[in-house]
């Protein structure tokens, strides 16, 4: 038996496996496609959570303390609004973190340092430290490790 006789009998066969290896390159392709908006969609629900965030920053005028970088805690204690407002800050960092980690998101490449600048502020670094044992280690890890970072 020649080959011309073998492929007229296992025509139907090969055409069935080209058509599902084909079905197989067209899915992993959508799958890519697909995941790739996801990412995008994920980035900007990060980015409205981070505008949700700092809204109630801009909105309270009671926070403005929170980014002094001269702020003396040990003079004027943290007020239970500026714990609040950098609790939620780190909330939604964790949030970033997470997302990043799991490949939801596209890597943000200034994460480490935006948390290294908000850290290095007296309040912001003092509720760090008394919230920190609260979090995930993974995540407390990462912020020391941020912090560290030059």
């Amino acid at each position: 038996m020649g080959f011309s006789a073998w492929l007229a009998d296992n025509s139907v066969n090969l055409l069935s496996t080209f058509g599902i290896v084909g079905s197989f390159f067209i899915a992993a392709k959508a799958f890519r496609s697909e995941a790739k908006t996801r990412r995008i969609a994920n980035l900007l629900s990060i980015t409205a959570n981070h505008r949700e965030v700092w809204k109630v920053f801009v909105n309270d005028k009671s926070l403005t303390r929170v980014l002094a970088a001269k702020a003396d805690t040990s003079k004027q204690p943290i007020t239970e609004s500026e714990k609040a407002f950098v609790t939620l800050v780190i909330t939604h960092i964790s949030s970033v973190y997470y997302a990043m980690n799991d490949q939801l998101v596209v890597n943000l490449d200034g994460l480490r340092r935006d948390i290294v600048q908000f850290l290095s502020l007296p309040i912001p670094r003092a509720v760090w430290e008394n919230i920190k044992v609260l979090q995930n280690d993974d995540f407390a890890a990462f912020v020391e490790s941020c912090r560290n970072w030059k």
